[in-house]
């Protein structure tokens, strides 16, 4: 029992760590470190480390917190030897965290405990008063010349839950399995809407023989029951459909947390494999006595496990590479304006549906100069001749390349580029060398997101079929057009429930793609044209936010090899890559992130519109006539225009002159509102400020509002519709009839 105790707290202690550490190297590159938070995370990893009986973490852990509260008192400052200290002293305790076996590790090298202690004892205080206070405690590697570099870690655990390994198949199955509910949820839609069109109809039937019931001449008992019959009927099948959307919401509730499971599983941190990356290129700086600065950007991004295992090895051998040929002596980076450590970067990136990865320095750049002669004495370019800077650099990745002058431990055998390249094109992308401004080399790599089998969903839109990365699928909707919103002159789709609901205007595939070519649907060949009255859809997470898009038919999802985009005859903003179907059947697989953008282009240049339900009789118009309408408005030419229309359609009107002036009548309940007409910009309180407010007050939550307002941008239509906006005008393309239809279809 005490052992699982002592595993669980190594578990944690793992976590701990790893976030104590990340604090503190982040501190060190500020330029205005919180010193107080550097201390308290010293201070907290070593007692966390007490607290797991690991000695040897203890002692260094103890020496940074001795070293941090000078530096937080003002004691000392931490200059170039004390950062190397920590980085040094950091790089120790995550390697001998990494190497645990069983709560056992290897010995912790002096070199840390060394390095701190010289460093203290150049700054006041003898290394001996910065001794671990725990006399009792196990001896720990005592502060002598330093130690060999341990051997690269093993990778680190992968935040708390590491201990459990999941096979890739597993998580691929669980990933299939997930679209394969979603799939069949759509499918049910129909059968739900058919369930409560029978409620309505039995009680419509009953409502009909309670009528004939009554107006027969004679007692006819046999009319009363049989209406009974049926009143019972439309009972049983409303509870029946009642309780179907509940079940229906639940198992979609569920369906969105097993697919969020499952695509965690799949992804990792990036920090989880490239993170010892950063130690050993720092081991591999100091080996070489050279100073560096490592700068790690976007590694918390998750991406998949076998695209980061596939970079490892290529990642460090172009770390090594610009180690080597960006590294100059102090007093020429001096001369240039550079700080004298060495800049080294690794990002990690999404562009669009791309992963990019970059390893870059902040040395000479490229020396095009000695890669030209390198390139001509290997035959690789013609004797004479010109050769442009673009071909000189793809000249590097030439096997056996290289322009150092002998052979060390870093370069000179022309194979580390050459790597780089071989792994770019297994994962079906492609890696380029380019200078930096205003000084340095960068080395780009760029990926497809999707470079293996992916679950992909197979749509139909325009005739053709296209797929979907599965991953950035939601929701698939089947529902009827008739009692959809409009607004902007697009159907409106409300995600979520309450006040959590958000409203995402439909955009049609077919409308974004044009003329974009792709394969005809294999499984309905000239297929029959799908209902016009139904609203078949995807909802994706894309741009940030979601992108609801209307398709002709939903197909089966499929777990199909992505390979690169054709070269030619596609629109490489809307394609990311092609799958290819049973029976060689190619299929264009489009970018979210760039359907996204060209959905926002779109409704961009829509006109006006309104929302509203289905067209309401002129009689239902005119009994409506009587009512109240406030009129919020800054602006008073826009009151006067508004109020006159208003009223000479025989509507009652109020005028405000700002969001908190209607919000204060309303309030004091001087006469009953049926509607309220604002404006976006106004003073003190504008139009969404007005809006939020009244659907938070019980009395006024279900109050129609209309914004009407010049600002018609999509985001801000969207912000009023989230808000709960009834309706949203524009007054560019303001029409008085437009105006009063909006009004009496809300009325």
């Amino acid at each position: 029992m005490a052992a699982d105790i002592r595993q669980l707290l190594l578990a944690a202690f793992e976590v701990e760590h790893h976030e104590h550490i990340a604090a503190i190297r982040g501190a060190l590159g500020s330029a205005t470190p919180d010193w107080n938070d550097v201390f308290r995370r010293a201070h907290s990893l070593k007692g966390a480390a007490r607290a797991v009986d690991l000695p040897a973490v203890e002692a260094v852990a103890h020496r940074l917190e001795t070293l941090f509260e000078r530096v937080r008192n003002g004691a000392s400052a931490l200059d170039r030897d004390g950062a190397n200290a920590v980085h040094l002293a950091l790089d120790r305790i995550e390697s001998y965290v990494a190497g645990l076996k069983d709560g056992a590790g290897p010995d912790m090298p002096g070199d840390a405990l060394a390095a701190l202690g010289r460093y203290l004892g150049l700054h006041g205080l003898a290394p001996e008063a910065s001794a671990p206070p725990a006399a009792s405690r196990a001896p720990v590697a005592a502060p002598v010349a330093a130690a060999p570099a341990p051997k690269a870690p093993p990778e680190p655990a992968e935040s708390g839950a590491a201990i459990l390994r999941v096979p890739g198949e597993a998580v691929e199955a669980l990933a299939r399995a997930s679209h394969d509910l979603a799939s069949t949820l759509a499918a049910q839609a129909p059968a739900a809407e058919g369930l409560a069109r029978l409620a309505r109809l039995a009680r419509d039937l009953r409502a009909g023989a309670e009528v004939l019931a009554a107006g027969a001449e004679t007692e006819r008992p046999e009319l009363r029951a049989f209406a009974a019959r049926l009143g019972s009927f439309a009972r049983e099948a409303a509870e029946l459909s009642r309780r179907q959307g509940a079940a229906t919401s639940a198992i979609e509730a569920a369906a969105v947390r097993v697919h969020a499971g499952a695509e965690r599983l799949a992804l990792v941190p990036a920090e989880t494999v490239l993170g010892p990356l950063a130690r050993s290129i720092r081991e591999t700086a100091r080996e070489q006595g050279r100073e560096v600065d490592l700068d790690l950007q976007g590694l918390d991004l998750p991406v998949e496990r076998g695209t980061l295992q596939a970079l490892k090895d290529p990642l460090l051998h172009a770390l090594r590479n610009a180690l080597s040929h960006g590294w100059q002596q102090p007093e020429l980076r001096r001369a240039a304006g550079k700080p004298e450590a060495l800049g080294l970067g690794l990002e990690v990136a999404v562009r669009g549906s791309r992963l990019q990865v970059t390893v870059s320095d902040d040395g000479p750049g490229p020396d095009l100069t000695r890669i030209e002669a390198a390139a001509r004495a290997r035959g690789l370019l013609a004797p004479e001749g010109p050769a442009d800077s673009e071909t000189l650099l793809r000249l590097v990745f030439e096997p056996g390349f290289s322009t150092a002058e002998a052979v060390d431990t870093l370069s000179g055998r022309g194979y580390g580029l050459s790597v780089a390249a071989d792994a770019a094109r297994q994962l079906l992308g492609s890696v380029r060398l380019e200078p930096r401004e205003p000084a340095g080399t960068a080395l780009v790599f760029s990926l497809p997101l999707s470079a293996a089998r992916r679950s992909l969903l197979l749509v139909e839109a325009g005739g053709r079929t296209y797929a979907l990365p599965g991953g950035v699928v939601e929701r698939l909707l089947r529902l009827e057009r008739a009692g959809l919103p409009l607004a902007m002159g697009r159907t409106i789709l409300r995600h979520g429930a309450g006040d959590a609901a958000t409203s995402h205007p439909v955009t049609d595939l077919a409308e974004i793609l044009g003329p974009v070519s792709a394969a005809p649907d294999p499984g309905n060949p000239g297929g029959a044209p799908p209902d016009p009255g139904i609203l078949t859809a995807v909802l994706l997470r894309a741009g940030g936010g979601r992108l609801a898009l209307a398709v002709d038919r939903l197909h089966d999802v499929r777990s199909l090899l992505v390979l690169p985009a054709p070269s030619f005859g596609s629109d490489p903003g809307l394609v990311a890559g092609t799958a290819v179907l049973p029976g060689d059947v190619p299929v264009l697989v489009l970018d979210p992130e760039g359907l996204a953008a060209r959905a926002a282009v779109t409704s961009a240049v829509v006109s006006a519109g309104t929302m509203a339900q289905a067209p309401r009789s002129t009689t239902a118009s005119r009994a409506t006539a009587r009512a109240t309408i406030l009129v919020v408005d800054d602006s008073i030419t826009t009151r006067t225009l508004e109020k006159g229309i208003l009223e000479a359609a025989g509507y009652r009107v109020v005028v405000c002159v700002d969001g908190q002036d209607a919000l204060d009548r309303l309030r004091a309940e001087i006469e009953p509102v049926d509607l309220v007409l604002a404006d976006v910009e106004m003073p003190r309180l504008d139009g969404f400020g007005l809006l939020k407010a009244l659907r938070a007050d019980g009395r006024f939550a279900r109050l129609p509002t209309i914004l009407m307002t010049s600002r018609g941008d999509a985001e801000d239509v969207a912000r009023g519709l989230d808000l709960g906006a009834d309706a949203y005008l524009t007054k560019q393309k303001f029409d008085q009839r437009q105006l009063l239809d909006t009004i009496g279809q809300l009325l």
